[in-house]
C-alpha cells in the first residue's frame, strides 16, 4: 500500500487524485503505525516548514518517518515534503527538521519575486529511474519561496534556475524529494509518481 502522510496539508487532495489516475490505490493516514507498515510513503506539502514540523511532531509522525526512510523504504517528499527532511531551515528564524538528509533550507536572495511562482525548467544533473520518459529541460510547477541546500551536492539529481541555480530534485538510495509539485504539473507531473511507484513496488508493469 501507499501510504500518504496527512499532516493538515491543504493540497493532500490534489495528491490523492493525482495518484488516483494512474490507477493506483492509496492510503491517506494519520496513523505512524501505517506510515510504517506501508510498502511505500509520499509527504506532499504546502505552506511553512516550521508549521510542518510542529504538526508532525505533534502527531507523533516525525520518528516513523524517520525510521521508514532509514529502514529502506521507498519515500518520495514534495516542496514542504522536501525541505522538512534537511537539517534545519532559514524559514521564520531557525527550525529544526527532520535531519534526513544534512543541509539548510534557505531563503531566496532580496531583489528575486517570492514566491517563485510557476512554470520552470528541470535540468537533469544525472539519470536516475525517476526521470524515466521525461525530457532534459521539461516543466514543472513551482510554489516556493526557500530551496533546500545538501551539504553532499551528489545528492542533487535535479536542479532548476531561479536567479541561481537551485536544487530541485534530490535522490539518495530509497529517498527521493522534489521541489516542484508533480500533483500540478500536468503529464510530465504524473509520470514523476508513475516513475516512483514503479520503483517502490518493483514491477516495471506498475503493480496496480
Amino acid at each position: 500500500m501507499i501510504a500518504i502522510i496527512d499532516y493538515g496539508a491543504g493540497n493532500l487532495r490534489s495528491v490523492v487524485n493525482a495518484i488516483s489516475r494512474l490507477g493506483y490505490k492509496t492510503n491517506v493516514t494519520t496513523s505512524p503505525a501505517e506510515v510504517l507498515e506501508a510498502q511505500a510513503v509520499i509527504l506532499p506539502g504546502v505552506g511553512a516548514a516550521a508549521d510542518t514540523m510542529a504538526n508532525l511532531r505533534q502527531q507523533g509522525l516525525d520518528s516513523p518517518i524517520r525510521q521508514f526512510i532509514t529502514g529502506g523504504k521507498p519515500f518520495l517528499g514534495v516542496c514542504i515534503g522536501m525541505q522538512v527532511l534537511l537539517s534545519g531551515t532559514e524559514e521564520g528564524g531557525n527550525h529544526e527538521c527532520l535531519g534526513v538528509i544534512p543541509g539548510k533550507v534557505r531563503r531566496f536572495a532580496p531583489g528575486l519575486k517570492v514566491p517563485h511562482m510557476g512554470w520552470n525548467q528541470l535540468k537533469q544533473k544525472r539519470a536516475h529511474p525517476v526521470f524515466e520518459g521525461i525530457a532534459d529541460g521539461a516543466n514543472f510547477y513551482f510554489v516556493h519561496s526557500y530551496y533546500v541546500e545538501p551539504d553532499d551536492g551528489g545528492l542533487v539529481v535535479g536542479e532548476t534556475e531561479y536567479g541561481i541555480p537551485f536544487c530541485s530534485v534530490i535522490a539518495k538510495d530509497n529517498l527521493i524529494a522534489t521541489q516542484f509539485h508533480p500533483e500540478k504539473s500536468g503529464e510530465v507531473g504524473l509520470k514523476v509518481y508513475d516513475n516512483f511507484i514503479k520503483m517502490a513496488l518493483g514491477a516495471k508493469t506498475g503493480g496496480r
